[in-house]
């Protein structure tokens, strides 16, 4: 049965109307034609971006989402007051819906998955959901325990609004139209580039089981969040840039902040996890094992055989095809089955596809198993279908 999510997503109303704001958010930057453009204005968008920049990947990610270091009460506050400036809903919200995003990376589950919705969904098409409206609280109950959070959760745009009527104060409508709404957009699409850019095309150091991946300009414009494999390979970690060159402002101003006293107990990647020589779960392995069966497409390896077997071949290959599926590892060798990669093919494919692990023979063993089940599997259920043709006709 497909996840609710995913049904929603498919009989979602064409403009969910709490999104409705979002779109009306874009469409009044261009009241800049009445407002006009001043340079303190813009002087003002760059620090507002900065400045929220921060609290989104300091308050919202790493402190709310992760807890990978500790404030007092009123640095949380403070952090959250931030993080919510940016108009993106509450830090409950957010951080239920970034927990199941790390629950489910990249699988139909997820939230945002460029590699099962596209690019475009991924990005901003989730926003349009309406399955995404309201958060599961059970997933923040370490959050919901704090009245002042639960406060600003009932007013998430209360910290926004306080925001717009300062930059009304301190430039006028150009400092709310350019300060405010050409930032906050701004906001929003650097962040949403984490959850599509951030997951395509670019280097993998870690194994995962999912596609994020490193990217260094998005590193630069969201002060440290594009180093999106290494968060995934340790979630909880206060740093996201694991190298010297790995640029992550918003680790630089945490440690600032940490020598003042604000915040402590940082957690840090182990000395394993930076050398990349840490155990990785049994989850993450089963996942990077599928990925491998996928990019060899079974369905195309099961029509290949089916071509090239004659018909007097068909009853002992579904035999062999049988104790295989009881016994896959041990049958592989027996089965001799034409189209099939070798043991040496699988381990060449996931040098290439993978990040470096040194569980590479331990995920190429496993989708070895998964490989000649699904190729089996396939096989049978077209010799079944085959076998009586008037059912299938009928």
């Amino acid at each position: 049965m497909a996840h609710p999510s995913v049904r929603s997503a498919k009989h979602a109303d064409i403009v969910y109307p709490a999104a409705i704001p979002f779109i009306l958010v874009h469409v009044s930057c261009l009241a800049v034609v009445w407002s006009g453009v001043t340079w303190r204005a813009l002087a003002l968008c760059a620090v507002l971006y900065w400045v929220r920049i921060f609290g989104i990947g300091a308050g919202y990610h790493r402190y709310f989402s992760h807890r990978a270091f500790a404030t007092s009460r009123v640095g949380q506050f403070v952090l959250a007051f931030l993080a919510q400036s940016s108009a993106q809903s509450s830090v409950l919200w957010w951080a239920s819906m970034h927990r199941r995003h790390h629950l489910h990376s990249d699988t139909p589950h997820d939230t945002h998955s460029a590699l099962h919705r596209g690019f475009m969904y991924s990005h901003v098409g989730w926003i349009f959901d309406r399955s995404n409206g309201k958060p599961d609280l059970t997933g923040v109950a370490d959050l919901t325990r704090y009245p002042e959070l639960m406060f600003l959760h009932r007013l998430e745009l209360a910290p926004a609004v306080i925001v717009g009527v300062a930059s009304y104060l301190i430039a006028g409508w150009s400092g709310v139209v350019v300060r405010l709404l050409w930032s906050t957009v701004l906001v929003w699409h650097a962040t949403f580039c984490i959850n599509s850019l951030a997951h395509l095309h670019r280097p993998r150091r870690y194994l995962t089981g999912h596609q994020s991946r490193n990217n260094w300009l998005l590193a630069i414009f969201t002060m440290g969040e594009g180093w999106h494999n290494n968060h995934h390979a340790h979630q909880s970690s206060v740093r996201q840039g694991f190298r010297w060159w790995e640029y992550d402002a918003t680790f630089y101003l945490l440690w600032l902040l940490e020598k003042a006293g604000l915040v402590w107990d940082f957690k840090q990647p182990t000395h394993a996890i930076l050398r990349n020589e840490h155990r990785v779960g049994r989850r993450v392995l089963e996942r990077a094992s599928e990925q491998l069966v996928l990019l060899l497409r079974p369905e195309h390896i099961v029509n290949a055989i089916r071509q090239g077997t004659e018909a007097s071949d068909l009853v002992p290959l579904m035999a062999a095809i049988t104790r295989a599926r009881l016994q896959p590892v041990e049958a592989l060798a027996a089965l001799h089955l034409p189209n099939m990669p070798t043991r040496e093919d699988l381990i060449s494919l996931a040098r290439r596809s993978l990040a470096e692990t040194r569980h590479l023979e331990e995920v190429v063993d496993r989708a070895r198993e998964l490989l000649i089940d699904a190729v089996c599997g396939g096989l049978a259920a077209e010799e079944k279908a085959g076998a009586h043709p008037a059912a299938a006709g009928s």
